[in-house]
């Protein structure tokens, strides 16, 4: 099956800027993430969604899974569940590990669902 690729432009604008704040990721009172060099990436309407790089994350407190979804403007999504907390947080991370070449900064990054963790930018 051929997938839909599609290109950023003004009837759908995706920028990705780098966000000089600190940004925490945390669930349950556990830190799963914390940098300066995160990513904010805008995309069209939707709400900005703050790229945290691997590199700056807990990845010991994350689990992949074999949910996997398809933007075609970003390409392959795949997921981690959070295992810190109460309970899991269920496919609470994604990452785009080969992204379109439109948004190939966020390769290496991972984005959290902020009802699953709680995003402080400060």
């Amino acid at each position: 099956m051929t997938k839909t690729v599609l290109q950023p432009g003004p009837a759908h604008p995706i920028t990705v800027t780098p966000n000089p704040a600190r940004v925490v990721v945390t669930r349950g009172g556990r830190v799963i993430a914390d940098t300066r060099r995160a990513l904010t990436l805008q995309e069209a309407s939707y709400p900005a969604v703050h790229y945290v790089p691997r590199a700056d994350a807990d990845l010991s407190l994350l689990e992949r899974t074999e949910h996997s979804t398809y933007c075609p403007y970003k390409g392959d999504a795949s997921y981690f569940t959070i295992t810190a907390g109460d309970a899991p947080a269920e496919n609470a991370v994604w990452t785009y590990e080969q992204p379109y070449d439109a948004v190939s900064e966020i390769r290496e990054y991972l984005a959290f669902y902020p009802d699953q963790v709680e995003i402080t930018v400060s």
